[in-house]
């Protein structure tokens, strides 16, 4: 099978891309998933991979019966796997898998290299950044600053790379490391790793880079942009339920002392002291690992690694290019973050409707085209308040005021269409259609919602019964209700 038609059938093979429900008009269809930058659909063979793992199902570290030994083998598999789709080499770097996404990787980064280097007191963050990385180094850290993005209100994005110069030169060798996205979670704006890798090590610092949002995207080269910790999660790139993975050269992680301690990081304990193992990634994965969850990712990275990231790169640019575009021309739709024909960005495009709070457009979307889409301010609540600005500034709204109430809350956000590998033109056609309806029937939609909690809104006449959603409590009421099968002898 070609690149190209591995690509096609990959396409082709994602868990729920046509889980149907219910609309407005009283039809049925399969579901728009726009979603992907808060959570990707799961790749089919992928998902295959590691539900004939659990057939062979047990722990690691050890090889003294079959399945232990097959287990501790594919666990090893998906730490190349992740390596070799970075292009990290092992003589320099080693992958390990930590929590449940890129969280625990951040936290536990920032917790380390704040105690290796206390002499380093400043960490710069981009002002770009989800909070995942950007509090976890507020807390251990003296001093963060901020690193400001290019443009202005709804064009804010993309790091700022004379600012950042300047802030580099100014702080000099008191700055520990900087902490950035790959590509922002709400514009898409792609960071030039390779150009910041440059100007933070000519003082000394590390480059720790958020590549969950890159990842599914774009290629990334950690040994050619000489990125020391990239972190990512397993749920961005078609693998939910995986393990958050990070990446680090060799040097860092034995320059400082492991972040969590348990079974499986140790040589030997004693009463009176215990003697942590030099090996690596053993000593950074304390406790029984999410072993199903890393060999379900090792599979989707050996995938898209066959297919070629560049290929998906390019197919992605092709959409993203025709959503900005017809979306533009869409009178009463303001669009945010950098134009992408001036800045790279990932398929990732925030944009409000005049008249509908960004909580009532993803509901109407859903309920009228059943179109997913995320709405709010996506864990980043200090960049969407710059690209809102000067909308907020003409409701006379204070876009910086703390414990807003509701009715702000509703104002401050923004509805998000993301794409997967999945995404088509036809996704995006029906998309742009659908916004188009909205226009044109504003105060018909907006008269027939109402809203509930702080962002929230539904439908005065619509409500799907339980039956179309998902529904745990009738799964185990069918298996209970099946006839019981004994086990012989």
């Amino acid at each position: 099978m070609s690149d190209s038609e591995l690509l096609t059938s990959l396409q082709a093979k994602f868990i729920g891309r046509d889980t149907v429900y219910p609309t407005v008009d009283g039809g049925r269809s399969p579901r728009i998933y726009l979603d992907s930058a808060a959570s990707t659909l799961m790749m089919g063979p992928a998902y295959e991979v590691g539900h004939e793992f659990l057939e062979h199902y047990a722990s690691t570290h050890s090889d003294l019966h079959y399945a232990a030994r097959g287990a501790s083998q594919a666990f090893e598999w998906a730490h190349e796997k992740v390596l070799e789709f970075v292009d990290a080499s092992p003589e320099n770097y080693c992958s390990f898998f930590a929590g449940s996404g890129a969280t625990a990787g951040f936290n536990r980064m920032a917790a380390s290299l704040s105690r290796a280097r206390p002499e380093r007191d400043v960490v710069l963050v981009s002002e770009m950044e989800h909070h995942s990385n950007d509090l976890p180094h507020r807390h251990h850290t003296s001093q963060v600053v901020h690193v400001p993005c290019l443009g202005e209100f709804e064009r804010y994005g993309a790091l700022d790379m004379d600012k950042l110069q300047a802030i580099v030169d100014e702080y000099g060798d008191r700055i520990n490391y900087i902490a950035v996205t790959g590509a922002s979670n709400v514009s898409g704006a792609i960071t030039p790793l390779a150009d910041v890798a440059r100007i933070v090590h000519a003082v000394g610092a590390y480059l720790l880079v958020d590549a969950s949002q890159m990842i599914a995207h774009a290629p990334v080269s950690m040994d050619d942009a000489d990125i020391d910790v990239l972190v990512f999660s397993g749920h961005k790139i078609y693998a939910p339920g995986s393990p958050g993975a990070v990446i680090a050269k060799n040097d860092l992680l034995n320059a400082i002392k492991p972040a969590e301690l348990g079974g499986g990081m140790v040589d030997d304990v004693y009463i009176a002291e215990y003697m942590p193992t030099a090996t690596l990634p053993d000593r950074e994965e304390a406790g029984t690992p999410n072993i199903v969850g890393a060999i379900t990712l090792g599979a989707v990275l050996n995938l898209l690694t066959r297919v070629g990231m560049d290929k998906v790169r390019e197919k992605e640019i092709g959409l993203i290019d025709y959503a900005w575009q017809e979306m533009s021309k869409i009178d009463g739709v303001t669009l945010y973050g950098p134009d992408p024909g001036e800045i790279p960005r990932t398929g990732t495009m925030t944009f409000n409707i005049k008249g509908f709070d960004h909580g009532l457009t993803a509901a109407a979307l859903n309920d009228y085209h059943n179109i997913q889409v995320r709405n709010g301010c996506f864990c980043a609540h200090p960049y969407v308040r710059e690209l809102l600005k000067r909308e907020l500034w003409e409701m006379d709204i204070d876009p910086d005021a703390p414990n807003a109430e509701a009715d702000v809350e509703r104002k401050r956000g923004m509805a998000r269409a993301s794409l997967g590998l999945y995404t088509t033109q036809a996704d995006l056609e029906a998309l742009v259609a659908a916004i188009r309806d909205l226009v044109e029937r504003r105060d018909e939609i907006i008269e027939l919602y109402e809203p509930i909690g702080s962002n929230g809104y539904r439908h005065r006449n619509f409500e799907p019964p339980a039956v179309d959603i998902f529904n745990p409590e009738r799964l185990l009421e069918n298996f209970l209700a099946e006839p019981v099968q004994t086990i012989a002898g």
